[in-house]
């Protein structure tokens, strides 16, 4: 592997590590008010159990995923999946503001859920995620250069290790490095519109595929793999993610702040 396509293959891997880590610290905090009610054993239990099941449902989901990735059908669906997400998000958070709401309606749905059931209901979470998490990755991967690495199924080996490495990053974040992370959400609350914003630009980029592959044929197929189109891409990503952090407000823990004093002492659970 040649310098520039290590580069280009880094570059891709430190975004998808900043995406999954925005998106892992957001899950993290929903779990950790679905644990809450449980004794300190039985929390790190369930936790350890939810996650352990996130890890094989996304080592499995990517394997399959890799051999239908091709598939327009499977584009169209993935990319009407991470636009209605980035959507249902940006709806909530500005004007439905039902955000909160949510959250405490689940922790209360959860409270007095026994040990299995609460095991369960992780799971059942972790898989929502890590569909966001695969989706929004194979859109990502697909901006790479081919190399000389065996396919997994349709994708190129190299496409494939990049997924594969985010989305364990992935699940590490959501259990390690969480706390970090969702502190630096609720001092930058904007970055986790920006997170979502990302997701349905990428959802935008599956739409281009869809609309260029063989089979649909609406705009040329060279279009998604063309220079402007990937400069224009990654410009518009990259303005996002700065305009995240640069166009938000830093708001620290304290007083003056209840909301953020709650969530980071919530987010304790995880640990």
């Amino acid at each position: 592997m040649d310098a520039t396509l290590f580069l280009e293959y880094a570059w891709v891997l430190l975004v998808l590590i900043g995406l999954e880590g925005i998106l892992a610290a957001d899950n993290a905090l929903v779990l950790a008010i679905m644990v809450k009610h449980l004794p300190d054993k039985e929390r790190k239990k369930a936790l350890f159990y939810g996650l352990a099941g996130a890890f094989i449902f996304r080592f499995l989901s990517l394997f399959a995923i890799s051999f239908l990735v091709n598939v327009w059908q499977v584009q169209a669906i993935g990319a009407v999946y991470l636009l209605f997400i980035a959507l249902n998000h940006i709806v909530k958070r500005f004007v439905l503001r039902k955000r909160s709401q949510k959250m405490e309606k689940a922790a209360q749905k959860t409270n007095g859920a026994g040990f299995w059931l609460t095991v369960l209901k992780v799971e059942l979470a972790d898989i929502a995620f890590a569909v966001d998490s695969i989706l929004a990755a194979i859109a990502l991967s697909l901006t790479l250069s081919p190399t000389p690495l065996p396919n997994i199924g349709e994708l190129d080996g190299g496409q494939f290790a990049v997924v594969l490495t985010g989305g364990l990053i992935g699940v590490v974040i959501m259990r390690f490095a969480a706390t970090y992370f969702v502190r630096v959400l609720h001092r930058r609350p904007g970055l986790e519109t920006a997170a979502f914003l990302i997701v349905g630009w990428v959802g935008i980029k599956l739409v281009v595929f869809t609309l260029a592959h063989p089979d649909v044929a609406i705009i040329p197929h060279s279009v998604p793999e063309s220079t402007p189109w990937k400069a224009f891409f990654w410009t518009v990503l990259v303005g996002i993610a700065v305009g995240g952090w640069f166009l938000t407000k830093n708001s620290p823990p304290g007083p003056d702040n209840p909301k953020t004093d709650r969530a980071l002492k919530t987010e304790d659970n995880l640990l």
